[in-house]
């Protein structure tokens, strides 16, 4: 954050306030699953926040966004309304899926997340697919697919990608590596470079950049964006990062050095956007009370969540897909 003295404090104190939200919620949902108001699993992004503001506060309304298993703070960049999502969590009426998703099923359809998806990479073909539909309409619309590093190592990349870019599509990938593929580092099972050298192979251009720089990263999806919206096809964003919690929010992660998690801490994005807003010129106790505003928003979010009902018995019965007698031929 070299730049920091030159700061925009308006984008990037309202970056600095998405990223305290999205941890807060996060934090408010690991303590209800700990109450056992939560009955699913939950797959925090604790220390990954920057990834989530940087791409997503470049993005419009209009624009479309997938997600992977670890999607809260995507969804919640993109706008999507935090007592929806924690309703959504919790199994009750008014979750954004009607309480049927959870927390790896979250999706948002009035602000453009078409969901976050269990499946590794199963997002990836999904983004091309809706990409392409956008260019047949003459859209103005683009799409960014997020994934994780695990995923670059199973067909749909490749498949995403190569489609991606025989037909220019508007789509920006965007990488979202933290280092592990659930308890495995994705370093021991990964061939060669990378996503970036992967994309590149293929024709699409690759940008690198520190995941936990959330200015790196604004920069990085701005480019890109302008090169998408203007016709050039798709870009990949690789976002080195790194999870603080374990792959769920009930793994220990043993399977890590505590001298390694300690080490990240103290590469947080939320404090390093607080230093460089502070290095602008901005209050400490004015950041202070942001963290503080989400923490209070986050816990009163959680309450209202658990004193909502839970969905009418009928609702079971909804969005079931009948395709019919299966004796009958179906052409």
């Amino acid at each position: 954050m070299d730049n920091a003295h030159n700061l925009d404090r308006e984008r990037f104190g309202e970056m600095f306030a998405l990223m305290h939200r999205i941890r807060a919620f996060e934090e408010a949902a690991i303590a209800a699953q700990k109450e056992g108001l939560v009955l699913g699993a939950i797959h925090p992004s604790i220390g990954q926040e920057a990834v989530a503001a940087g791409v997503c506060c470049n993005l419009q309304s209009a624009d479309l966004l997938l997600s992977t298993h670890r999607g809260h703070g995507h969804t919640l960049a993109k706008g999507a309304d935090p007592l929806a999502m924690m309703r959504e969590l919790f199994g009750r009426a008014g979750g954004t899926c009607g309480g049927k998703g959870g927390s790896m099923h979250i999706a948002d359809f009035g602000v453009g997340m078409l969901g976050a998806n269990g499946v590794v990479g199963a997002n990836i073909p999904i983004a091309t697919g809706a990409a392409h539909g956008l260019k047949l309409q003459g859209s103005e619309q683009i799409v960014a697919c997020i994934f994780g590093d695990g995923a670059i190592n199973r067909g749909p990349f490749l498949e995403g990608l190569n489609w991606a870019r025989v037909f220019d599509l508007p789509v920006l990938f965007v990488c979202e590596d933290n280092g592990f593929s659930a308890t495995t580092r994705t370093r021991d099972m990964t061939a060669g470079a990378g996503a970036a050298a992967r994309a590149e192979s293929l024709g699409i251009p690759a940008v690198e950049v520190d995941g936990n720089d959330v200015l790196a990263v604004d920069a990085a999806a701005r480019t890109a964006i302008a090169d998408i919206r203007a016709g050039k096809g798709p870009v990949l964003l690789h976002c080195r990062t790194y999870r603080i919690t374990g792959h769920t929010a009930v793994d220990p992660a043993l399977y890590r050095p505590a001298e390694e998690v300690e080490a990240q801490r103290g590469n947080c994005p939320i404090a390093r956007l607080g230093a460089a807003l502070t290095m602008a010129g901005m209050e400490p106790d004015v950041l202070a009370r942001t963290g503080q505003q989400a923490v209070d928003e986050m816990t009163e979010i959680a309450a209202k969540a658990r004193d909502t009902d839970w969905p009418d018995p009928m609702a079971a019965f909804s969005d079931v897909q009948d395709m019919g007698d299966p004796r009958e031929r179906a052409f």
